[in-house]
Protein backbone atom coordinates (compact mmCIF):
# COMPACT_ATOMS: atom_id res chain seq x y z
CA UNK A 1 0.00 0.00 0.00
CA UNK A 2 3.03 2.48 0.66
CA UNK A 3 4.50 1.76 -2.41
CA UNK A 4 1.52 2.66 -4.61
CA UNK A 5 1.30 5.82 -2.21
CA UNK A 6 4.34 6.82 -3.50
CA UNK A 7 4.30 5.39 -6.77
CA UNK A 8 0.81 8.09 -7.27
CA UNK A 9 3.03 11.06 -5.52
CA UNK A 10 5.80 10.45 -8.03
CA UNK A 11 3.55 10.34 -10.56
CA UNK A 12 1.82 13.14 -9.78
CA UNK A 13 5.14 14.85 -9.36
CA UNK A 14 5.97 14.33 -13.02
CA UNK A 15 2.70 16.14 -14.51
CA UNK A 16 2.22 19.81 -15.62
CA UNK A 17 -0.46 21.18 -12.94
CA UNK A 18 -1.13 24.94 -13.19
CA UNK A 19 -0.37 26.88 -9.79
CA UNK A 20 1.46 23.72 -8.41
CA UNK A 21 4.89 22.56 -8.49
CA UNK A 22 6.91 20.32 -6.79
CA UNK A 23 9.86 21.43 -4.28
CA UNK A 24 11.45 17.76 -4.51
CA UNK A 25 10.85 14.16 -5.10
CA UNK A 26 10.39 11.25 -2.40
CA UNK A 27 13.43 9.26 -2.07
CA UNK A 28 12.37 5.97 -3.71
CA UNK A 29 14.98 4.04 -1.50
CA UNK A 30 13.97 4.96 1.78
CA UNK A 31 16.83 3.07 3.14
CA UNK A 32 19.62 4.37 1.41
CA UNK A 33 18.44 7.84 1.12
CA UNK A 34 15.98 10.41 3.01
CA UNK A 35 14.40 13.36 2.89
CA UNK A 36 13.91 15.40 5.67
CA UNK A 37 11.82 18.72 5.74
CA UNK A 38 12.51 21.26 8.73
CA UNK A 39 9.72 23.87 9.37
CA UNK A 40 11.20 27.15 10.74
CA UNK A 41 14.33 29.14 11.22
CA UNK A 42 14.30 30.74 14.21
CA UNK A 43 16.69 29.17 17.10
CA UNK A 44 15.62 25.52 17.44
CA UNK A 45 15.36 25.73 13.51
CA UNK A 46 19.10 26.13 12.63
CA UNK A 47 19.66 23.50 15.53
CA UNK A 48 18.13 21.35 13.61
CA UNK A 49 20.16 21.96 10.46
CA UNK A 50 23.39 22.09 12.18
CA UNK A 51 22.45 18.72 13.69
CA UNK A 52 21.19 17.10 10.88
CA UNK A 53 24.90 18.80 9.02
CA UNK A 54 27.00 17.52 11.65
CA UNK A 55 26.30 13.87 10.84
CA UNK A 56 29.21 12.55 8.61
CA UNK A 57 28.34 11.98 5.15
CA UNK A 58 28.41 7.87 5.62
CA UNK A 59 24.71 8.28 6.96
CA UNK A 60 23.96 12.02 5.21
CA UNK A 61 25.34 12.07 2.21
CA UNK A 62 22.17 10.86 -0.03
CA UNK A 63 20.11 13.09 2.15
CA UNK A 64 17.89 15.59 0.81
CA UNK A 65 17.31 18.29 3.62
CA UNK A 66 15.33 21.55 3.14
CA UNK A 67 14.12 24.32 5.60
CA UNK A 68 11.12 26.05 4.72
CA UNK A 69 10.95 29.55 6.28
CA UNK A 70 8.12 32.08 6.14
CA UNK A 71 9.78 34.94 6.45
CA UNK A 72 13.10 36.37 4.63
CA UNK A 73 16.11 35.86 7.35
CA UNK A 74 16.85 33.74 10.16
CA UNK A 75 16.36 34.13 14.04
CA UNK A 76 12.55 33.80 14.10
CA UNK A 77 11.66 36.09 17.43
CA UNK A 78 14.39 38.00 17.21
CA UNK A 79 14.11 39.02 13.58
CA UNK A 80 11.88 42.46 13.87
CA UNK A 81 8.57 42.53 11.81
CA UNK A 82 8.28 46.40 10.55
CA UNK A 83 4.99 45.97 8.82
CA UNK A 84 1.88 48.06 10.59
CA UNK A 85 -0.14 45.31 11.93
CA UNK A 86 -3.55 45.09 13.64
CA UNK A 87 -6.23 42.63 14.52
CA UNK A 88 -7.30 40.11 12.93
CA UNK A 89 -4.11 40.17 11.21
CA UNK A 90 -1.42 39.12 13.68
CA UNK A 91 2.58 40.22 13.45
CA UNK A 92 5.57 37.37 12.59
CA UNK A 93 6.64 38.38 16.11
CA UNK A 94 6.01 39.61 19.52
CA UNK A 95 9.34 41.74 19.17
CA UNK A 96 9.35 45.41 20.48
CA UNK A 97 11.81 48.05 20.12
CA UNK A 98 12.80 48.38 23.47
CA UNK A 99 13.12 44.45 24.50
CA UNK A 100 15.96 43.10 26.17
CA UNK A 101 17.05 39.47 27.10
CA UNK A 102 16.40 38.86 31.14
CA UNK A 103 18.83 36.04 31.09
CA UNK A 104 23.06 36.65 30.70
CA UNK A 105 24.24 35.97 27.10
CA UNK A 106 26.53 33.30 27.81
CA UNK A 107 23.58 30.98 28.89
CA UNK A 108 22.05 31.20 25.93
CA UNK A 109 24.66 30.71 23.83
CA UNK A 110 24.64 27.41 21.68
CA UNK A 111 27.43 25.08 22.61
CA UNK A 112 30.99 26.49 21.72
CA UNK A 113 29.79 29.65 19.91
CA UNK A 114 29.79 32.60 22.40
CA UNK A 115 28.82 35.92 21.97
CA UNK A 116 31.37 38.45 20.28
CA UNK A 117 33.23 40.41 22.90
CA UNK A 118 31.31 44.07 23.55
CA UNK A 119 28.13 42.38 23.41
CA UNK A 120 26.29 43.65 26.80
CA UNK A 121 25.91 40.94 29.82
CA UNK A 122 21.67 41.38 29.20
CA UNK A 123 21.73 42.82 25.16
CA UNK A 124 18.97 44.33 22.95
CA UNK A 125 17.52 42.25 20.78
CA UNK A 126 19.69 43.51 17.55
CA UNK A 127 22.33 41.35 19.33
CA UNK A 128 20.54 38.49 19.44
CA UNK A 129 19.12 38.60 15.96
CA UNK A 130 23.11 39.04 14.67
CA UNK A 131 24.26 36.26 16.96
CA UNK A 132 21.32 33.79 15.11
CA UNK A 133 22.72 35.35 11.66
CA UNK A 134 26.41 35.06 12.58
CA UNK A 135 25.24 31.12 13.25
CA UNK A 136 23.77 30.32 10.58
CA UNK A 137 26.45 31.97 8.56
CA UNK A 138 29.57 30.62 10.22
CA UNK A 139 27.96 27.06 10.13
CA UNK A 140 27.08 27.18 6.37
CA UNK A 141 23.32 26.46 6.84
CA UNK A 142 21.60 29.24 4.52
CA UNK A 143 22.20 27.15 1.23
CA UNK A 144 19.78 24.96 2.52
CA UNK A 145 17.05 27.20 3.71
CA UNK A 146 14.20 28.43 1.40
CA UNK A 147 13.52 31.78 2.68
CA UNK A 148 9.66 32.73 2.20
CA UNK A 149 8.38 30.04 2.22
CA UNK A 150 4.91 29.18 4.00
CA UNK A 151 4.20 25.93 4.63
CA UNK A 152 0.37 26.06 5.46
CA UNK A 153 -0.49 22.11 5.53
CA UNK A 154 1.25 18.85 6.22
CA UNK A 155 -0.15 15.69 5.99
CA UNK A 156 0.78 12.29 6.16
CA UNK A 157 0.54 9.34 3.30
CA UNK A 158 1.32 5.97 4.38
CA UNK A 159 0.53 3.89 8.02
CA UNK A 160 2.85 2.84 10.96
CA UNK A 161 5.67 1.71 9.53
CA UNK A 162 5.94 3.76 6.19
CA UNK A 163 5.34 6.80 4.20
CA UNK A 164 5.71 10.37 3.54
CA UNK A 165 4.54 13.98 4.79
CA UNK A 166 2.58 15.89 1.89
CA UNK A 167 3.32 19.23 2.37
CA UNK A 168 1.84 22.37 0.99
CA UNK A 169 3.37 25.55 0.74
CA UNK A 170 2.82 29.30 -0.24
CA UNK A 171 5.99 31.16 -1.85
CA UNK A 172 6.44 34.92 -1.72
CA UNK A 173 4.61 35.10 -5.56
CA UNK A 174 1.71 33.32 -3.75
CA UNK A 175 1.89 29.97 -5.56
CA UNK A 176 1.18 27.11 -4.39
CA UNK A 177 4.34 24.23 -3.82
CA UNK A 178 4.32 20.67 -3.12
CA UNK A 179 7.11 19.02 -1.53
CA UNK A 180 7.57 15.79 0.28
CA UNK A 181 9.62 14.63 2.96
CA UNK A 182 9.80 11.30 5.09
CA UNK A 183 11.13 13.52 8.34
CA UNK A 184 9.17 16.39 9.45
CA UNK A 185 11.09 18.13 12.08
CA UNK A 186 8.68 21.43 13.46
CA UNK A 187 10.79 24.47 14.83
CA UNK A 188 7.96 26.97 14.10
CA UNK A 189 8.19 28.68 17.46
CA UNK A 190 5.79 29.18 20.55
CA UNK A 191 5.19 32.94 20.06
CA UNK A 192 2.66 32.60 17.69
CA UNK A 193 -0.89 32.27 18.02
CA UNK A 194 -1.81 34.92 21.03
CA UNK A 195 -3.89 33.33 23.57
CA UNK A 196 -6.82 35.99 24.23
CA UNK A 197 -9.29 35.17 27.09
CA UNK A 198 -12.57 37.15 26.92
CA UNK A 199 -14.55 38.34 30.15
CA UNK A 200 -18.45 39.34 30.41
CA UNK A 201 -19.36 42.50 29.48
CA UNK A 202 -16.02 43.66 27.67
CA UNK A 203 -17.29 44.48 24.24
CA UNK A 204 -20.10 46.72 25.78
CA UNK A 205 -16.86 48.69 27.60
CA UNK A 206 -14.80 48.99 24.73
CA UNK A 207 -18.17 50.32 22.69
CA UNK A 208 -19.10 52.76 25.73
CA UNK A 209 -15.41 54.26 25.43
CA UNK A 210 -17.11 56.10 22.03
CA UNK A 211 -13.50 55.39 20.09
CA UNK A 212 -11.22 56.22 23.22
CA UNK A 213 -11.23 52.24 24.79
CA UNK A 214 -9.00 49.85 23.21
CA UNK A 215 -8.22 46.06 24.45
CA UNK A 216 -5.54 44.65 22.58
CA UNK A 217 -3.21 41.33 22.79
CA UNK A 218 0.60 42.76 24.11
CA UNK A 219 1.48 40.85 20.54
CA UNK A 220 0.68 43.85 18.93
CA UNK A 221 2.54 46.03 21.82
CA UNK A 222 5.71 48.19 20.06
CA UNK A 223 5.73 51.59 21.65
CA UNK A 224 5.28 53.03 25.02
CA UNK A 225 4.62 56.14 23.81
CA UNK A 226 1.23 55.29 22.18
CA UNK A 227 0.04 54.57 26.30
CA UNK A 228 1.05 58.51 26.97
CA UNK A 229 -1.58 60.31 28.78
CA UNK A 230 -3.70 57.27 29.18
CA UNK A 231 -4.62 54.37 31.71
CA UNK A 232 -3.84 51.48 31.33
CA UNK A 233 -4.39 47.96 33.05
CA UNK A 234 -1.99 44.92 31.88
CA UNK A 235 -3.50 41.91 32.65
CA UNK A 236 -0.63 38.97 33.34
CA UNK A 237 2.59 39.37 34.81
CA UNK A 238 5.00 37.32 32.47
CA UNK A 239 8.15 38.92 30.79
CA UNK A 240 6.21 41.04 28.35
CA UNK A 241 3.50 42.49 31.08
CA UNK A 242 6.30 43.22 33.31
CA UNK A 243 8.00 45.23 30.16
CA UNK A 244 5.25 46.93 29.33
CA UNK A 245 4.25 48.36 32.73
CA UNK A 246 8.31 49.39 33.27
CA UNK A 247 8.08 51.07 29.62
CA UNK A 248 4.74 52.91 30.48
CA UNK A 249 4.61 53.83 33.86
CA UNK A 250 6.31 56.97 33.13
CA UNK A 251 3.84 57.94 30.60
CA UNK A 252 0.60 57.43 31.66
CA UNK A 253 -1.64 58.62 33.90
CA UNK A 254 -1.24 55.59 35.99
CA UNK A 255 -0.61 52.06 34.82
CA UNK A 256 -2.24 48.72 36.70
CA UNK A 257 -1.51 45.60 36.62
CA UNK A 258 -4.03 42.94 37.49
CA UNK A 259 -2.57 39.68 38.72
CA UNK A 260 -3.72 36.08 39.95
CA UNK A 261 -1.23 36.01 42.78
CA UNK A 262 1.23 37.72 44.83
CA UNK A 263 4.47 38.98 42.60
CA UNK A 264 7.30 41.28 42.94
CA UNK A 265 7.55 43.25 39.59
CA UNK A 266 11.11 44.50 38.60
CA UNK A 267 12.83 47.66 39.21
CA UNK A 268 11.57 50.61 37.77
CA UNK A 269 7.59 49.91 38.86
CA UNK A 270 7.46 51.67 41.99
CA UNK A 271 4.43 53.68 40.46
CA UNK A 272 2.60 50.59 38.90
CA UNK A 273 -0.51 49.63 40.77
CA UNK A 274 -1.23 46.08 41.30
CA UNK A 275 -4.48 44.67 41.12
CA UNK A 276 -6.15 41.38 41.59
CA UNK A 277 -7.98 38.64 39.20
CA UNK A 278 -10.11 40.46 37.05
CA UNK A 279 -13.93 39.75 37.14
CA UNK A 280 -15.78 41.36 34.08
CA UNK A 281 -16.30 44.48 32.61
CA UNK A 282 -19.64 47.22 32.74
CA UNK A 283 -19.76 49.87 30.48
CA UNK A 284 -18.73 51.82 33.33
CA UNK A 285 -15.20 50.15 34.09
CA UNK A 286 -13.56 46.75 35.09
CA UNK A 287 -14.62 44.93 37.88
CA UNK A 288 -12.22 42.62 39.58
CA UNK A 289 -12.64 39.69 42.20
CA UNK A 290 -12.18 41.39 45.25
CA UNK A 291 -14.93 43.50 44.26
CA UNK A 292 -12.66 46.65 43.17
CA UNK A 293 -13.87 48.58 39.84
CA UNK A 294 -11.42 50.76 38.07
CA UNK A 295 -13.35 53.48 36.16
CA UNK A 296 -10.50 55.65 34.83
CA UNK A 297 -8.53 52.33 32.91
CA UNK A 298 -8.92 53.52 28.81
CA UNK A 299 -6.65 50.66 27.57
CA UNK A 300 -5.69 47.15 28.41
CA UNK A 301 -3.16 45.28 27.14
CA UNK A 302 -3.38 41.52 27.52
CA UNK A 303 0.08 39.57 28.23
CA UNK A 304 -1.87 36.59 28.54
CA UNK A 305 0.46 34.15 26.42
CA UNK A 306 0.51 32.45 23.51
CA UNK A 307 -1.80 29.81 22.54
CA UNK A 308 0.28 26.03 21.71
CA UNK A 309 -0.82 24.74 18.25
CA UNK A 310 0.59 24.62 15.02
CA UNK A 311 -1.91 25.49 12.36
CA UNK A 312 -0.55 23.89 9.26
CA UNK A 313 -0.21 20.06 11.64
CA UNK A 314 -4.15 21.02 12.14
CA UNK A 315 -4.92 21.44 8.30
CA UNK A 316 -3.45 18.13 7.56
CA UNK A 317 -5.10 16.30 10.25
CA UNK A 318 -1.64 15.44 12.04
CA UNK A 319 -2.68 17.30 15.28
CA UNK A 320 -6.23 17.91 16.88
CA UNK A 321 -7.06 20.99 18.64
CA UNK A 322 -9.28 19.71 21.77
CA UNK A 323 -8.84 22.86 24.49
CA UNK A 324 -10.80 20.57 27.12
CA UNK A 325 -8.29 17.99 26.68
CA UNK A 326 -6.75 17.57 30.15
CA UNK A 327 -5.81 13.36 29.81
CA UNK A 328 -3.84 11.17 27.72
CA UNK A 329 -7.31 10.13 27.48
CA UNK A 330 -8.25 12.40 25.17
CA UNK A 331 -5.37 11.05 22.60
CA UNK A 332 -6.37 7.37 22.95
CA UNK A 333 -9.96 8.11 22.36
CA UNK A 334 -8.68 9.23 19.13
CA UNK A 335 -6.65 6.09 18.50
CA UNK A 336 -3.36 8.06 19.79
CA UNK A 337 -3.98 10.77 18.01
CA UNK A 338 -1.58 13.70 18.59
CA UNK A 339 -3.61 16.14 20.44
CA UNK A 340 -3.23 20.06 21.65
CA UNK A 341 -5.16 21.67 24.42
CA UNK A 342 -3.38 25.02 23.55
CA UNK A 343 -1.08 24.50 26.78
CA UNK A 344 0.24 21.08 25.92
CA UNK A 345 0.94 18.58 22.74
CA UNK A 346 0.88 15.07 23.33
CA UNK A 347 1.66 12.16 23.20
CA UNK A 348 4.93 13.32 22.80
CA UNK A 349 8.20 11.45 23.87
CA UNK A 350 10.89 13.99 25.72
CA UNK A 351 9.06 16.85 24.14
CA UNK A 352 10.39 15.84 21.12
CA UNK A 353 9.26 12.55 19.06
CA UNK A 354 5.44 12.23 18.52
CA UNK A 355 3.92 8.89 19.65
CA UNK A 356 1.24 8.60 17.31
CA UNK A 357 0.41 5.14 15.70
CA UNK A 358 -0.57 6.98 12.64
CA UNK A 359 2.75 7.05 11.45
CA UNK A 360 6.90 5.95 12.42
CA UNK A 361 7.87 7.05 15.38
CA UNK A 362 10.60 9.28 14.25
CA UNK A 363 8.60 10.62 11.21
CA UNK A 364 7.57 13.63 13.44
CA UNK A 365 10.02 15.77 15.61
CA UNK A 366 9.18 18.96 17.46
CA UNK A 367 12.05 21.06 18.37
CA UNK A 368 11.84 23.92 20.87
CA UNK A 369 8.83 23.51 22.70
CA UNK A 370 10.26 23.45 26.77
CA UNK A 371 9.71 26.68 28.17
CA UNK A 372 11.77 28.28 31.78
CA UNK A 373 14.57 26.72 30.00
CA UNK A 374 17.72 28.58 27.68
CA UNK A 375 16.46 27.62 24.60
CA UNK A 376 19.89 27.55 22.10
CA UNK A 377 21.53 24.92 24.08
CA UNK A 378 18.22 23.09 24.27
CA UNK A 379 17.14 23.62 21.00
CA UNK A 380 20.55 21.73 19.69
CA UNK A 381 20.22 19.19 22.51
CA UNK A 382 16.61 18.08 21.12
CA UNK A 383 18.02 18.57 18.01
CA UNK A 384 21.03 15.61 18.39
CA UNK A 385 18.28 13.56 19.89
CA UNK A 386 16.14 13.96 16.71
CA UNK A 387 18.25 13.58 14.46
CA UNK A 388 20.00 10.32 16.06
CA UNK A 389 16.38 9.14 15.94
CA UNK A 390 16.56 9.66 12.32
CA UNK A 391 19.38 8.53 11.45
CA UNK A 392 19.41 5.09 13.63
CA UNK A 393 15.79 4.14 14.88
CA UNK A 394 16.95 1.14 16.50
CA UNK A 395 17.87 3.19 19.54
CA UNK A 396 14.56 3.99 20.52
CA UNK A 397 12.44 1.52 22.71
CA UNK A 398 8.63 0.56 21.86
CA UNK A 399 6.50 2.87 21.24
CA UNK A 400 4.42 0.97 24.09
CA UNK A 401 7.74 1.79 26.26
CA UNK A 402 8.20 4.96 25.26
CA UNK A 403 4.27 5.91 26.62
CA UNK A 404 5.01 4.11 29.38
CA UNK A 405 7.50 6.57 30.53
CA UNK A 406 5.77 10.04 29.11
CA UNK A 407 2.64 8.63 31.62
CA UNK A 408 5.30 8.12 34.36
CA UNK A 409 7.39 11.66 33.57
CA UNK A 410 3.54 13.11 33.48
CA UNK A 411 2.96 11.82 37.13
CA UNK A 412 5.94 13.11 38.08
CA UNK A 413 4.89 16.38 37.58
CA UNK A 414 1.53 16.02 39.55
CA UNK A 415 3.64 14.96 42.45
CA UNK A 416 5.47 18.02 42.55
CA UNK A 417 1.85 19.42 42.47
CA UNK A 418 1.60 20.69 39.20
CA UNK A 419 -0.67 19.78 36.17
CA UNK A 420 1.14 18.84 33.10
CA UNK A 421 -1.58 19.11 30.65
CA UNK A 422 -1.80 22.97 31.96
CA UNK A 423 2.46 23.66 32.36
CA UNK A 424 2.24 22.36 29.46
CA UNK A 425 5.97 22.43 27.90
CA UNK A 426 7.26 23.95 30.66
CA UNK A 427 10.31 22.99 32.94
CA UNK A 428 9.62 22.48 36.71
CA UNK A 429 10.55 25.72 38.81
CA UNK A 430 13.15 24.04 40.46
CA UNK A 431 16.25 25.45 38.88
CA UNK A 432 17.91 22.19 38.37
CA UNK A 433 15.01 20.69 35.95
CA UNK A 434 15.59 22.18 32.80
CA UNK A 435 19.76 21.29 32.94
CA UNK A 436 18.95 17.52 33.83
CA UNK A 437 16.56 17.62 30.98
CA UNK A 438 18.95 18.21 28.54
CA UNK A 439 22.14 15.90 29.90
CA UNK A 440 19.36 13.19 30.21
CA UNK A 441 18.70 13.26 26.26
CA UNK A 442 22.35 13.50 25.56
CA UNK A 443 23.04 10.77 28.12
CA UNK A 444 21.03 8.27 26.33
CA UNK A 445 22.41 9.12 23.18
CA UNK A 446 25.86 8.45 24.34
CA UNK A 447 24.90 5.05 25.47
CA UNK A 448 23.42 4.15 22.43
CA UNK A 449 25.09 6.00 19.84
CA UNK A 450 28.77 5.94 21.00
CA UNK A 451 30.51 6.30 17.92
CA UNK A 452 28.36 9.43 17.42
CA UNK A 453 27.51 11.19 20.49
CA UNK A 454 31.01 10.22 22.42
CA UNK A 455 30.72 10.23 26.19
CA UNK A 456 33.96 12.15 27.51
CA UNK A 457 32.72 12.22 31.11
CA UNK A 458 31.81 15.62 30.99
CA UNK A 459 27.94 16.77 31.21
CA UNK A 460 26.32 18.19 27.96
CA UNK A 461 25.25 21.23 30.22
CA UNK A 462 28.72 22.57 31.25
CA UNK A 463 28.88 22.95 35.17
CA UNK A 464 29.28 27.46 34.35
CA UNK A 465 25.79 27.20 32.95
CA UNK A 466 24.72 25.68 35.90
CA UNK A 467 26.24 27.98 37.79
CA UNK A 468 24.30 31.26 36.31
CA UNK A 469 21.29 30.42 38.45
CA UNK A 470 23.69 31.24 41.68
CA UNK A 471 24.59 34.75 40.77
CA UNK A 472 21.62 36.22 42.42
CA UNK A 473 23.62 39.88 42.18
CA UNK A 474 24.39 39.49 38.42
CA UNK A 475 21.72 41.22 37.12
CA UNK A 476 21.39 44.54 39.63
CA UNK A 477 25.06 44.28 38.90
CA UNK A 478 25.72 44.41 35.03
CA UNK A 479 22.80 47.66 35.47
CA UNK A 480 25.14 49.01 38.26
CA UNK A 481 27.83 49.34 35.94
CA UNK A 482 25.47 50.97 33.04
CA UNK A 483 24.22 53.55 35.35
CA UNK A 484 28.32 54.24 36.06
CA UNK A 485 29.03 54.29 32.17
CA UNK A 486 31.61 51.21 32.47
CA UNK A 487 29.89 48.68 31.48
CA UNK A 488 31.45 48.85 28.00
CA UNK A 489 35.10 48.11 29.76
CA UNK A 490 33.96 44.95 31.17
CA UNK A 491 32.95 42.97 28.18
CA UNK A 492 35.21 44.88 25.49
CA UNK A 493 37.88 41.49 25.26
CA UNK A 494 35.50 38.99 26.59
CA UNK A 495 35.93 36.44 23.77
CA UNK A 496 35.67 32.62 25.22
CA UNK A 497 33.53 31.02 27.49
CA UNK A 498 35.96 30.89 29.46
CA UNK A 499 36.24 34.39 29.91
CA UNK A 500 32.18 34.81 29.87
CA UNK A 501 31.94 32.44 32.42
CA UNK A 502 34.75 35.03 34.39
CA UNK A 503 32.85 38.02 33.62
CA UNK A 504 29.69 36.75 34.99
CA UNK A 505 31.36 35.61 38.61
CA UNK A 506 33.28 38.88 38.75
CA UNK A 507 30.42 40.77 37.90
CA UNK A 508 28.07 39.01 40.85
CA UNK A 509 30.78 39.30 43.49
CA UNK A 510 31.31 43.06 42.37
CA UNK A 511 27.62 43.47 43.04
CA UNK A 512 27.11 41.32 46.36
CA UNK A 513 30.05 43.02 47.49
CA UNK A 514 29.00 46.53 47.24
CA UNK A 515 25.45 45.78 48.43
CA UNK A 516 26.69 44.31 51.59
CA UNK A 517 28.79 47.45 52.16
CA UNK A 518 26.18 49.56 51.65
CA UNK A 519 23.30 47.25 53.98
CA UNK A 520 21.01 46.95 51.00
CA UNK A 521 18.36 44.41 51.36
CA UNK A 522 18.90 41.61 49.07
CA UNK A 523 16.22 41.36 46.22
CA UNK A 524 16.06 38.22 44.01
CA UNK A 525 15.57 39.06 40.18
CA UNK A 526 17.65 36.50 38.75
CA UNK A 527 13.96 35.97 35.98
CA UNK A 528 13.08 39.35 36.29
CA UNK A 529 12.11 41.35 33.28
CA UNK A 530 14.98 43.54 32.48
Amino acid sequence: MVNLFKAAWLLASSLHIPGLTFDHEISSEPQVSKTIAVIGAGSAGIAALKALMDLPSSIAQNWNITLYEQRGDVAGVWLPDPRPVSPPSIPYTPLYPLLRTNTPVPFMTYPGFPFPPGTPLYPSHEHLKAYHSSYASHNNLTPHIKFHHTVIKTEWVGDSEKGFWDITLLDDRNRTLRAGAEHLIVASGNNHLPRIPTWKGQEEWVEAGAGQRELFHSIYYREADHYTNRTLLVIGVGASGQDAAVQTVKLTRKTYVSVRHEVDLPTGSDDVVVQGEVSHFTREGVHFVDGTVLTDVDSVLLATGYEQRKPFLEAGGVLTYDPSAHSNASSSSRGGALVTNTNYIFPLHQHILSLSPQYPVNALSFIGLPTRIANCPSDYAQSLFAVQAIAKPWILPSRAKLLEELADREEDTRRAGLDPYVIGHAMLPDRATSNDYQDDIVDFLKQKVRAAIPDDGHKYVEEWRRNVFNYDYLKRGWKHLEALGVADDWVRDVKTERQWTDLMYRVNAWQESWEKENNIPFIDDTFASY
